[in-house]
């Protein structure tokens, strides 16, 4: 079963303008399924995850280009950087836009080899796992969320109400395709296999982990903290690590797609600004595996249930850029008066502040905080609290409850 995902767009766009296109993304997010579904019947398609393959492109990547001319998709690109040389020649002595199609799981070492290499020949896109638009069969119309009553009113148009039940069985099941299609699928079973498998291959790889139930303990202690502030000595301490371990694992972890590191806001107008990130895991089905909640209803009955809402929350919003094409402009304000506003989307100058609430009545003391940007020095636009309610209802005058289920 194939679903629309809202990046075709952008491959497309993209497929006419460059010679090569590189998407990445964590395993399991749909990369090949995507571009495999898109592929024109002359382009040719070959993985390096099978082993001959990769021997042959690593040992001689000369006869490797000659054996699959473009245009090709190369699956797991990560796996033989020895040909992103032979790539950047082909497509020098070619000068067509639409020759390579590359897939990767891992940014860490692949970025690198990209940039030496393919400098100006090459558009990178990041596919995440499925949104809940594209679930709903709606992938194809999506746009970068906004918090503008104009937007909020198209989205309002073509939304399908969320009960809270369908909504934490959403975020407890996650957003990998091989899950969320399948009903029939094991949770439990399904993410075991995902971290093995990822603790075997990707991390192993790049990590060099050499004490793999102190990395399991990392990636849990890492989802623990999923929508907090980062604290990297926690993180270390409870893994039993040193923290310059923590600290080269979290890199490791948000390389390979599964963790995104929101930045704080800050202007050269202020200094009173909180300057850790906050952490998130990409997958809530993931994080909420390895925090052990057995069920959607203990999920949304307790201690996580927040966290997890807002981890879901960003995940949507970050969905509605990357798969546009687009770099999403978040941040979070937090200052050091304890001023604190979840997410900022700023935009042509302008700041969209937005909270994330697990209610189902916010008030205006909710977007309180919303007042202290003004010291940024930028104007504010529209805001609102992303929350439960059932319908969106004004707060302030700029301000709005804004249910999830217009995500």
């Amino acid at each position: 079963m194939y679903v629309v995902r809202t990046l075709e767009a952008a491959i497309r766009r993209a497929d006419r303008q460059f010679p090569v296109l590189l998407l990445t993304g964590a395993r399991q997010v749909g990369k090949t399924t995507l571009l495999r579904h898109l592929s024109e019947a002359e382009r040719s398609y070959v993985t390096l995850d099978d082993p001959l393959v990769l021997h042959l492109a690593r040992t001689d990547p000369a006869l490797f280009m000659q054996r699959f001319p473009p245009p090709v998709l190369i699956d797991e690109i990560q796996y033989a950087p020895e040909l992103l040389p032979y790539i950047k020649m082909a497509v020098d002595r070619r000068g067509e836009a639409g020759l390579f199609w590359l897939t990767g799981s891992q940014q860490f070492h692949l970025m690198k080899g990209v940039s030496e290499s393919l400098a100006g020949r090459v558009a990178v896109l990041h596919l995440l796992g499925l949104s809940r638009r594209e679930l709903l069969g709606q992938g194809a119309d999506v746009a970068p969320f906004l918090p503008t009553p104009e937007e909020l009113a198209r989205r309002a148009a073509h939304s399908v109400r969320l009960t809270l039940q369908e909504l934490y069985r959403l975020i407890w099941r996650g957003a990998l395709p091989a899950i969320a299609l399948n009903e029939e699928m094991e949770r439990d079973l399904f993410y075991s296999s995902y971290v093995q498998t990822y603790l075997q291959r990707d991390v192993r790889d790049l990590a060099w982990v050499g004490d793999e139930l102190a990395f399991l303990r990392f990636l849990r202690a890492a989802a623990a903290r999923t929508a907090q502030l980062l604290n990297l000595a926690e993180l270390a301490r409870d893994a039993d690590i040193a923290p310059n371990t923590a600290k080269h694992w979290l890199s490791i972890l948000e390389a390979a797609g599964a963790v995104y590191l929101l930045e704080p806001y800050h202007t050269n107008l202020t200094q009173r600004l909180v300057k850790t990130p906050k952490l998130y895991l990409l997958d809530t089905g993931l994080a909420a595996y390895l925090t052990e909640w057995a069920s959607p209803q203990t999920l949304e009955a307790g201690a996580m249930a927040g966290p997890i809402l807002e981890t879901w929350v960003l995940g949507e919003l970050l969905k509605s850029y990357w798969h546009a094409g687009r770099r999403p402009p978040f941040y979070y304000y937090r200052d050091k008066d304890r001023q604190e506003v979840d997410l900022l989307v700023v935009q042509d100058g302008v700041i969209y502040p937005l909270e994330i609430k697990r209610s189902a009545s916010p008030g205006r003391e909710d977007v309180r905080a919303f007042a202290a940007l003004a010291r940024l020095g930028l104007p504010i636009g529209p805001g609102g609290v992303i929350c439960l309610a059932e319908q969106p209802l004004p707060l302030t005058a700029t301000a709005q409850s804004i249910p999830v289920w217009l995500l």
